[in-house]
């Protein structure tokens, strides 16, 4: 599976990695899809009554067309929405939270339980600067299942046929063929 990520602006910047300054005149250009997103997920989470009229909203949430036999339950949230990346077949349940700017990657087959926060950002420590943002791509692989109320931190590669336990705090990779729980998630066994 590949992603198209193409952009000229800070939003590349954001899918590189690279650290976004709160005072960086472009910021704005986040901002404005930030408040774009917030009607579209409004109308996604309580107005939408047909799985097509949801498929609609959130084509124009992630900015690319949702594969056929992907689904997303309501409710829904995201903080910006265009980093989302989603393959075929993916499960998204109700209640979860993609904080995406720095990009977050669903390869094909994937399940995620309700209540999951996925989050690909995070902040500068240094005093004054706490606002600064630090982006850092979420990658689910392949046939992997986080499991409900699983918050996944920045940085973090979800290996192919992974299981991650619900309730655990995924701070660091986890390999492929795994069964992780806890915070932080650990190995238990290999998946069968």
């Amino acid at each position: 599976m590949s992603f198209n990520t193409s952009e000229n602006s800070l939003l590349a910047d954001a899918l590189a990695g690279k650290q976004i300054l709160f005072d960086d005149s472009r910021f704005s250009e986040i901002d404005r899809i930030v408040e774009q997103n917030t009607e579209l997920l409004r109308q996604f989470n309580y107005i939408a009554n047909t799985r097509q009229a949801r498929r609609q909203l959130i084509k124009k949430v992630i900015g690319k067309p949702i594969q056929e036999g992907t689904d997303i339950n309501p409710p829904f949230n995201s903080d910006f929405g265009r980093h989302i990346f989603i393959g075929k077949r993916v499960f998204i349940n109700c209640d979860c939270m993609f904080v995406d700017l720095g990009g977050i990657y669903l390869e094909d087959d994937v399940l995620i339980g309700p209540k999951v926060s996925l989050l690909s950002v995070n902040h500068n420590q240094e005093n004054g600067h706490r606002r600064d943002l630090l982006p850092q791509a979420v990658h689910i692989k392949k046939h992997a299942w986080i499991g409900a109320g699983t918050v996944v931190l920045p940085g973090v590669t979800v290996g192919e046929n992974a299981i991650v336990g619900a309730g655990s705090v995924v701070t660091k990779n986890i390999p492929a063929n795994t069964v992780v729980v806890g915070n932080p998630a650990r190995m238990v066994r290999k998946t069968i």
